[in-house]
C-alpha cells in the first residue's frame, strides 16, 4: 500500500471526543476514524494555516467544481452548479429541513435501527419520531423494508418528511435503483419530503457502488434534499464541510433561507479547501485504498467473532466502517452491555438502543482504526463475554 494505514497516532491532547476517556480507554464507538486524514488535505490545510490570516471566507468555484466531478466520476451522477447549497453539517442541514418543511407535531418518518441524532433532530425540534422499523431476518442477519408499514405511515396524513439514511447506518445496507425509486414514488403520492443523508457514500466495499437517491427518477429529483460531505470518508469531522443537492428550484429556496436563518450556511476559513482537497485523483487513491484495509479490519473481525465469540452475530454489510453485531444470545440490554465492557474490558462501542428499531440487543463497532487496535478490541470483546458466560 502507499499510504501507512497500521501507524498508530497518539490523539492525546487534541481534545478527541473519541478517546475522551483516556488511552486505557479502546474506544470502538463514535464514527472517527483513527487513520489521517488524506495528505492532498493534510497538506492544503497546512499551507492554509501558514498565511496567518482566518477571516471570512465565500465559496469559490472550485468548491462547486469538486462536488459536481466528484459525483460525476465516482457516482455517475451529474449535478448542476444551481443545486448546490453550502451548510456546515450534514446533521446541521436535518435539524433546518425538519423546522423549515415541517411544522411542530407533524410526523417524520425514519428507518430504524438508524444513526441516533435523527431522532434529536425531529424530537427537539417537537416533531413526532415515525419508526418505519425494518424487518430482520436472524437467518440471513440482514435487514429488509416493510413496505406495508412504510406506505401506511407516509399515507398519515401528519406525515410530511422521511429521512432516508443511504447507505444505511447501522445495518451497512446500500440501496438499489429500485428501492430508491420506490420510495420516492411512495413519498411523491404522499406529498411528503425526502430528505437522504448519503455522509457514508464513498465508504462502501471495494467492488461496490451506491446509488445517489436523487439520480434514480424525475421524481425523486424533485422531492428530494440530498446531504453529502468529504467530512466522513477523509477523517474531517471537526472542519465542519458538507453540501446540500437540491434540484428543485422552490424546495432549494426554502432550504437556502432554512440553513441562512439557522446561520449553519457559511463555512470558515478550511471548509472550502477541505472540500477542493479531498476531491482529487490522490484523494480518490487515499479512499480506494482505506476501503481496502477497512474491509481487510471487517474480514478479520467477522472471522474472529464466528470462530471464538459464536454467540454474537455480524450483520452482513456492503457499506460503512461500522459493524452491526447482534447479541441477542448474551444480553436482552445493550445499554448495560456497553456499560459491563467499559468496566470489565475497558472497551467502549455504541449501545444499539439508541438506534431505535431491534437495537436493543445489538452493538456498533468501529472498524476504521490500525489493525493491532481492531485486534485488540475483539480480544477484550471475548473477554468480556467470556466473564458473562461464566457470571
Amino acid at each position: 500500500m502507499t499510504y501507512d494505514f497500521d501507524k498508530i497516532i497518539d490523539r492525546k491532547g487534541t481534545g478527541s471526543l473519541k478517546w475522551k476517556n483516556g488511552e486505557a480507554m479502546l474506544p470502538m464507538w463514535v464514527a472517527d476514524m483513527d487513520f489521517e486524514t488524506c495528505p492532498s488535505v493534510k497538506e492544503a490545510i497546512e499551507k492554509r494555516a501558514s498565511h496567518g490570516i482566518f477571516g471570512y471566507t465565500i465559496l469559490s468555484d472550485g468548491w462547486y467544481q469538486a462536488y459536481m466531478s466528484w459525483w460525476k466520476n465516482r457516482h455517475h451522477f451529474q449535478i448542476e452548479k444551481d443545486w448546490l447549497v453550502f451548510v456546515t453539517g450534514v446533521i446541521p442541514a436535518i435539524s433546518s429541513a425538519v423546522r423549515k418543511l415541517t411544522t411542530p407535531g407533524e410526523n417524520v418518518v425514519l428507518q430504524t435501527p438508524v444513526y441516533p441524532i435523527f431522532f434529536n433532530s425531529i424530537l427537539n425540534n417537537g416533531r413526532n419520531a415515525l419508526e418505519n422499523k425494518l424487518s430482520y431476518d436472524p437467518a440471513t442477519a440482514s435487514y429488509q423494508i416493510d413496505w406495508e408499514d412504510l406506505e401506511a405511515k407516509l399515507r398519515n396524513p401528519q406525515t410530511s418528511l422521511m429521512l432516508l439514511c443511504n447507505p444505511q447506518n447501522p445495518s451497512g445496507n446500500i440501496w438499489d435503483k429500485e428501492t430508491l425509486q420506490r420510495i420516492g414514488k411512495l413519498c411523491y403520492e404522499n406529498h411528503v419530503t425526502v430528505i437522504s443523508d448519503e455522509i457514508h457514500c464513498d465508504l462502501v466495499a471495494p467492488g461496490k457502488e451506491y446509488i445517489p437517491f436523487a439520480s434514480v427518477s424525475d421524481i425523486n429529483k424533485k422531492i428530494s434534499v440530498t446531504c453529502i460531505a468529504p467530512t466522513k470518508a477523509f477523517n474531517i469531522a471537526g472542519i465542519q464541510t458538507a453540501a446540500m443537492v437540491i434540484p428543485d428550484e422552490n424546495l432549494r429556496h426554502k432550504m437556502w433561507r432554512a440553513v441562512n436563518t439557522d446561520e449553519v450556511g457559511e463555512g470558515n476559513c478550511f471548509s472550502v479547501l477541505a472540500v477542493e482537497s479531498a476531491f482529487t485523483e490522490e484523494g480518490g487513491k487515499w479512499l480506494d485504498e482505506l476501503r481496502e484495509y477497512v474491509w481487510a479490519n471487517r474480514k478479520t473481525a467477522e472471522d474472529y467473532i464466528a470462530e471464538n465469540i459464536p454467540e454474537l452475530r455480524t450483520i452482513s454489510s456492503s457499506s460503512t466502517y461500522l459493524m452491526w453485531v447482534d447479541c441477542s444470545k448474551v444480553t436482552g440490554d445493550s445499554d448495560e452491555f456497553v456499560d459491563f465492557l467499559e468496566k470489565e474490558e475497558k472497551l467502549m462501542l455504541n449501545s444499539g438502543s439508541d438506534f431505535g428499531g431491534n437495537g436493543n440487543t445489538f452493538v456498533r463497532i468501529n472498524l476504521a482504526c490500525p489493525k493491532s487496535m481492531v485486534e485488540e478490541g475483539l480480544r477484550r470483546l471475548e473477554s468480556g463475554v467470556r466473564k458473562r458466560r461464566t457470571s
